[in-house]
C-alpha cells in the first residue's frame, strides 16, 4: 500500500528469545513482533495515548461488593479483545 503523503512509517522488528532451564537446558524459544514507536513524533503522528489499566482496590472493591451481595463473580480473557476492531483513522 503506497504511504501517505508527509507520514511517517513505524518500523517493526522480530524479537527472538531462548529461554533456559534452570539446569542450562533449552526450554523454549519465544518470539514476538513489536513496533518501533519511537520513531513517532507527539503532535504529528498521534495526539494521545491510552492504556487500559484496572487498579487492584477497584478489582477488591467489586469482589467485596459481590460477596456481600451474595453475586457469583465470573472471569473472561479479553486479551485480544481490540484486535477486530473498525477503526476510522488513517493508519
Amino acid at each position: 500500500m503506497p504511504r501517505p503523503e508527509g507520514k511517517s512509517v513505524v518500523t517493526s522488528r522480530w524479537l527472538y528469545k531462548i529461554k533456559h532451564a534452570a539446569d542450562g537446558n533449552i526450554e523454549k524459544f519465544k518470539v514476538r513482533f513489536v513496533a518501533r514507536g519511537f520513531s513517532q513524533i507527539e503532535g504529528v503522528d498521534y495526539d494521545d495515548t491510552f492504556t487500559p489499566v484496572v487498579r487492584y482496590t477497584s478489582i477488591w472493591s467489586l469482589i467485596y461488593i459481590s460477596a456481600e451481595m451474595g453475586w457469583q463473580i465470573h472471569q473472561i480473557n479479553v486479551e485480544a479483545a481490540f484486535l477486530n476492531e473498525v477503526i476510522e483513522e488513517e493508519v
